[in-house]
C-alpha cells in the first residue's frame, strides 16, 4: 500500500512540474512576440515619421497601418482586446497603445506598448496585466501636423 502512495505522488510531482514549465515556455514565446511587435511598430513610425495614419487617424488604411497590420498577423501577435489596459494611452487597431511626447519645436516621441498574450485567470488576478507588457520609444520624431 506504502507503494501505490509513493508512485501516485510522484506522478502528480512530475505532472505538476511539466504544467510549470510548459507555462513558463509559452510566456517566454508570447513575451518574445509582443517584444519584436514592439520594435517593428517602432522602426515602423520612425519610417513614417509619425505620420497620424500609423494610428488610424486618416480615412482609409494607409501604408503604415497595412505594414504594422500586416506583420501582426505574420507573427501572429493577437492580443485580446479586453487585455490590452492603456490606462493614459491610446488605443490604436486593438494591437497596441501609444503615447505622444510632445517636446519643444515640434519634435517628438512616441511611447510604445504592446501586450504580451496570456490567459491564465489565477495569473491575470494576482500579478495584474501591467507586468505582462512590453514599452519602448521612438527616436525624436519631427512632425507638422497636429
Amino acid at each position: 500500500m506504502k507503494d501505490a502512495f509513493g508512485g501516485i505522488l510522484s506522478i502528480v510531482l512530475i505532472t505538476i512540474f511539466l504544467v510549470i514549465v510548459s507555462g513558463i515556455l509559452g510566456l517566454v514565446v508570447n513575451y518574445s512576440k509582443a517584444f519584436r511587435m514592439k520594435n517593428y511598430i517602432i522602426s515602423t513610425i520612425e519610417q513614417y515619421e509619425g505620420s497620424k495614419g500609423c494610428f488610424g487617424g486618416s480615412t482609409g488604411e494607409s501604408a503604415c497601418e497595412a505594414k504594422i497590420k500586416d506583420y501582426a498577423n505574420q507573427l501572429g501577435y493577437h492580443p485580446n482586446p479586453s487585455a490590452l489596459d492603456c490606462h493614459d494611452y491610446e488605443k490604436a487597431y486593438d494591437t497596441f497603445c501609444y503615447y505622444k511626447n510632445d517636446k519643444k519645436g515640434g519634435i517628438m516621441y512616441y511611447t510604445i506598448v504592446t501586450q504580451v498574450d496570456i490567459d491564465i485567470p489565477i495569473v491575470n488576478k494576482i500579478a495584474g496585466l501591467s507586468i505582462f507588457q512590453v514599452h519602448g520609444d521612438t527616436r525624436n520624431v519631427r512632425y507638422t501636423w497636429k
